[in-house]
């Protein structure tokens, strides 16, 4: 016999899903094992057929339902094996783009991104068994990227949830919420799936015992461990529990759709923007100086032949033209020669250019990656710095130490140092809120950009190294995410691809080829006004992490709390 539960709850919404009932310590058996794992691993698929390239979006819902499915009712040590599981199904494909630099560093930092999904699956464990868990697990899955987006080394969020989303339903949410919002919106569409699928379980068509019997006063009655009869114990009536998830879900996709229509940016004016291509010499980043140069002439030989369509009257002036980030390796500032090159095509075009270059110090030992705004009769004026740097990639962490075991690191020559400040460049009237790359995957650049004054969301990126890996289309899709988000068009420059334009509500009007020159002119919005994600910055993260964290820690309290009439020793 079981001893009478006399834990309280944590209250939930009314007629949510109620507590699941702490397990009985009888092992699993061996199917019981199979079913949990094929639903982890089916869980972390699920997530990566969801993202780009993939982009079966609807999928990702699934994945938040299967990873509490797969850990309904078990003990933390199973659920850790169970989280990384589901994490390796998601990170080790979805970032084998790395294995340019080598299988060992893929693998390395799939394993260290899989962990959080360690933690995940635990908390996950322990909030199932609260009232009211289909929200506490959603926050929990926002907490894991907030922690995920900022450490180590000052984070890696790639594979968000909402980063699966950026033209659908969920999408509206980041322009009040940023990605966590649509995080938390397409996992708790997950978690009331669950409970929508749960409520058709065996033990949910027991009749509901009189008061006072063991079942009313908290006693397990059910099957063992490991049955679904036994775990729903104590739910409120199926019918009543269908109705509330599927309105639910219902209402979370319809808010979706209408979050972005309200306080709306307006736009200001209009503003012609090209962007050009220029490729690069071959797949990879270039890395010897004759390669550099041939970038550099690839990308002022674009702004010429731009200039040759404005002459024709192919395409009408631009009134700016985005270059990508290293769109010239060549230190602008020190090499008169390649400075010459570009002063050339401005005045050729007669436009200013954003264009992308390094800005050495320390002898080449450090460097600036940066955007500058190049004027046709000035030259070199304001720049922005890219804030967000790629460990091992632009720089070395603790060079001392890593470049001693991996001697290939020696191949980064010179450590890029962060930027401090937003991305607000005024270019012919229209400024342009800048995020170089990498930058545009984390909250903070895009949206002080944007706070800032930024019209228009400019991307100089250089993604050469991923040509055909998925990697750009990742890119993309966060980039779309962020123009919904902010309610402003974006234009992304590569190198070699992909370079695109992206109407505010996500949409891509325009998108290059890969590994192929391009050039193209459209004319987009300016946007002025704020949307309430770019004004709340990251208080709705930290609210859900709170929220999540808050329930986590019940649960841990609940669970450790002695039962007076089943006393531990």
């Amino acid at each position: 016999m079981v001893a009478e539960d006399t834990r309280p709850e944590i209250p939930g919404p009314e007629g949510a899903p109620a507590p699941l009932p702490p397990p009985a310590g009888r092992r699993f058996g061996r199917h019981d094992t199979l079913w949990r794992a094929l639903a982890a691993a089916g869980s972390g698929l699920a997530q990566l057929f969801a993202l780009p390239p993939y982009g079966l979006w609807f999928l990702a819902p699934l994945s938040a339902a299967l990873l509490a499915f797969a850990v309904l009712g078990v003990r933390a040590r199973r659920a850790a094996w169970l989280g990384l599981l589901s994490g390796a199904a998601l990170m080790v494909p979805l970032l084998k783009w790395q294995e340019i630099f080598g299988n060992d560093v893929w693998l390395l930092i799939a394993a260290a991104e899989a962990a959080y999904f360690v933690f995940l699956a635990m908390a996950s464990a322990a909030v199932l068994r609260l009232r009211g868990w289909t929200l506490w697990v959603p926050a929990l899955w926002v907490a894991q990227e907030a922690v995920r987006s900022r450490f180590p080394l000052g984070g890696f969020p790639w594979g968000k949830l909402a980063f699966s989303q950026p033209d659908t339903p969920f999408a509206g949410y980041a322009a009040w919420g940023s990605s966590a919002l649509v995080t938390f919106m397409v996992a708790l569409s997950g978690t009331l799936l669950l409970a929508f699928a749960l409520s058709f379980a065996p033990g949910r068509r027991t009749p509901r015992q009189p008061a006072g019997s063991p079942s009313a006063a908290g006693q397990s009655t059910g099957p063992p461990r490991g049955r679904l009869a036994g775990l729903l114990a104590h739910r409120p009536g199926p019918w009543a529990l269908r109705a509330y998830c599927a309105a639910g879900v219902a209402a979370i996709l319809a808010v979706g759709v209408a979050a972005p229509l309200l306080f709306a940016p307006q736009t200001d004016h209009r503003a012609r923007v090209a962007l050009v291509q220029g490729d690069v010499p071959g797949v990879g980043e270039v890395a010897i100086g004759g390669e550099r140069m041939q970038v550099l002439q690839n990308h002022v030989d674009g702004v010429h032949t731009l200039a040759d369509q404005v002459r024709s009257g192919e395409v009408e002036r631009p009134d700016l033209v985005l270059l990508p980030e290293n769109a010239s390796d060549i230190d602008l500032y020190a090499d008169p020669g390649a400075a010459k090159l570009v002063s050339d095509a401005a005045a050729d075009i007669g436009v200013p250019l954003l264009m992308g270059t390094n800005r050495f110090s320390d002898g080449g030992r450090t460097r600036e990656v940066r955007s500058v705004v190049w004027d046709p009769e000035s030259g070199p004026g304001d720049h922005y710095t890219k804030r967000y740097l790629v460990p091992f990639g632009e720089y070395v962490p603790f060079r001392d130490v890593f470049a001693k075991l991996v001697a290939r690191l020696d191949q980064v020559g010179s450590d890029a140092v962060p930027g401090t400040e937003p991305g607000a460049l005024e270019l012919n009237g229209t400024t342009i809120g800048t995020a170089i790359c990498f930058d545009v995957a984390f909250d903070a650049p895009v949206r002080e950009s944007v706070a800032a004054g930024g019209q228009i969301i400019a991307v100089p990126t250089n993604n050469a190294n991923y040509n055909f890996t998925g990697q750009s289309d990742q890119q993309l899709a966060i980039t779309r995410l962020r123009a919904v988000e902010h309610g402003r068009p974006a234009v992304v420059a590569s190198t070699s691809g992909i370079s695109a334009v992206v109407d505010p509500d996500g949409g891509v009007s325009y998108r290059s080829p890969e590994a192929e020159p391009a050039v193209h002119v459209a004319e987009v919005p300016a946007m002025t006004g704020l949307t309430p994600a770019t004004r709340l910055g990251a208080a709705p993260e930290l609210a859900i992490t709170a929220l999540g964290v808050a329930a986590l820690i019940t649960a841990i309290t609940l669970h450790r709390r002695p039962n007076p009439q089943n006393p531990t020793p």
